[in-house]
């Protein structure tokens, strides 16, 4: 029984099935968490079977309760995981919701299957798909949420140790969370590299935004390879980083808040059993995720979580939008004005320099076809 265990625990690790482009990345996964495979093995075990819970550090298992205990000084190092669902209010579907999800609207590019837009060597058969799916989506054409500026929120305080991020919408960094904020688990549109194995010449973002709206295939200056932003694909290695700061992260974490994610997609869904027993699981989302049965808790699928049970010690769910729960937590704070000035400040920002850039662009047009900007050939 001991050696199957452990066998599934690995698996889980190793054996990701992607949503936004995810992938199996046994050998840098393999030396992160080697050395924490006992300690995994143990916490699995302990919370299963219910023979060692860790210490109960909330007062009452509810969105008041986590309050508390944020307000009391105890909690220093937060850790957020976050998926589509922090990104939906601001335009961007998410994956897998019926009907309006990205995968049930892809009919138009003629896929054989709709994750085939993000399998790698489709991609590199057949990239105009992507890149026009990408001309929809783009970063910069959104503004943050609520969600994401009340993780800022959590930085600006001291209190967010690291954001792990399954989103590809760079609209964390737009928020105000810089590099070393984030583990961008499914990669980012922030960079980009030839696909050549034998050039991988880096690019901006500048470069590939140019390529993609002028509909261009982007092509390799030096080699003439496919270039590709920096996301994961099906068949695609994680981050290193991703795992070597895992390895780091959780044993440090005394406050998990998961946000608009399904918990369905390996290994970061695993994510959440990284953390000590002892750590109280904040789940902000429209249902419940993460629970796992007795057997399939067992062999180590899916995150444990446990909200309803008489031996639920640590976990809450607050159901509702990523938006809402995060301004109801606010306000339970005493945030929630300041939360409230800095989505409208930073929106404005945002605006005004929108409408300056067009400015620009309406002069750069107008000079060069020598019209007098701001004035039209059309006479009164």
């Amino acid at each position: 029984m001991s050696e199957e265990v452990s066998k599934r625990a690995e698996e889980e690790a190793e054996t990701p099935d992607l949503e936004q482009g995810q992938s199996d990345d046994s050998s840098d996964e393999g030396d992160a968490s080697g050395d924490t495979e006992m300690d995994f093995l143990r916490s699995l075990f302990s919370r299963t079977l219910g023979l060692s819970p860790g210490d109960k550090v909330l007062d009452e298992l509810t969105l008041d309760g986590v309050a508390r205990y944020i307000l009391s000084g105890k909690c220093k190092n937060i850790i957020c995981m976050v998926g589509a669902g922090i990104s939906t209010s601001a335009g961007i579907p998410d994956f897998r919701s019926p009907g309006t999800g990205l995968y049930a609207n892809l009919q138009k590019y003629n896929l054989p299957y709709p994750e085939a837009i993000f399998q790698i060597d489709y991609f590199k058969k057949h990239p105009e798909p992507f890149f026009a799916l990408a001309r929809e989506l783009y970063p910069g054409q959104f503004k943050p949420t609520v969600c994401h500026y009340f993780m800022k929120m959590l930085k600006d305080k001291g209190l967010l140790r690291r954001c792990y991020s399954q989103n590809i919408d760079t609209l964390e960094r737009v928020a105000g969370l810089e590099g070393d904020d984030l583990i961008e688990a499914h990669g980012t549109f922030h960079t980009s590299h030839c696909v050549s194995c034998f050039c991988r010449k880096e690019y901006s973002m500048d470069w590939m935004k140019n390529k993609i709206f002028s509909e261009d295939i982007p092509k390799c200056d030096s080699c003439g390879s496919l270039v590709k932003p920096d996301i994961v694909f099906f068949g695609e290695n994680l981050p290193a980083r991703f795992f070597t700061s895992m390895k780091m992260d959780f044993p440090r974490c005394d406050l998990l808040i998961i946000m608009g994610t399904s918990l369905q997609v390996q290994p970061f869904a695993s994510l959440v059993s990284r953390v000590s027993n002892s750590c109280p699981r904040l789940l902000i989302n429209m249902e419940k995720t993460g629970q796992s049965e007795f057997g399939m808790g067992l062999f180590a699928f899916g995150g444990g979580m446990d909200f309803d049970s008489d031996k639920a010690y640590r976990d809450v769910a607050h159901l509702s939008t990523c938006d809402d729960g995060c301004m109801a937590l606010a306000e339970l704070l005493g945030w929630k004005a300041e939360l409230e000035e800095m989505v409208k400040r930073e929106h404005a920002l945002i605006d005004s320099k929108d409408a300056k850039k067009k400015d620009k662009e309406a002069n750069q047009s107008s000079r060069s076809t020598g019209a007098e900007p701001g004035k039209t050939d059309k006479t009164e």
